[in-house]
């Protein structure tokens, strides 16, 4: 099993930044291409961005392109989430999610369904 805890949320002014963690135990990381999702009240579950195991490729929602940036250490098996002029249409709750990279298909995968391992969650709220 993997295991993938997310910290970093909280209450930002909208403009503000937060930069989002999720560190992984369990599996090899490197192994593993990284999404971030999150998740409004009573709206479905939405694809942020994703990475490559390698770091060398990442893809952005176009809600959050140029704003939002992700990341990643294999050596602290830990992914981030860079969010920069935050609105407050990005309140929600942010999830990290990973996909073996031995699945077909590249790293450009949009769906929850395309990830095995999520992690619990952690609150962004963006006030006006």
């Amino acid at each position: 099993q993997m295991q993938l805890v997310e910290s970093g949320g909280g209450l930002v002014q909208a403009g503000g930044s937060l930069r989002l963690s999720c560190a992984v135990s369990g599996r090899t990381f490197s192994t593993y291409n990284m999404g971030w999702f999150r998740q409004a009240p009573e709206r479905e579950r939405e694809f942020v961005g994703a990475i490559k195991w390698s770091g060398s490729s990442t893809h952005y929602a176009d809600s959050v392109k140029g704003r939002f940036t992700i990341s990643r250490d294999n050596a602290k098996n830990t992914v981030y989430l860079q969010m920069n002029s935050l609105k407050p249409e990005d309140t929600a709750v942010y999830y990290c999610a990973a996909r073996w990279i031995g699945r077909a298909g590249d790293s450009d995968r949009r769906l929850w369904s395309d990830y095995e391992y999520w992690g619990q969650g952690t609150q962004v709220t963006v006030s006006s």
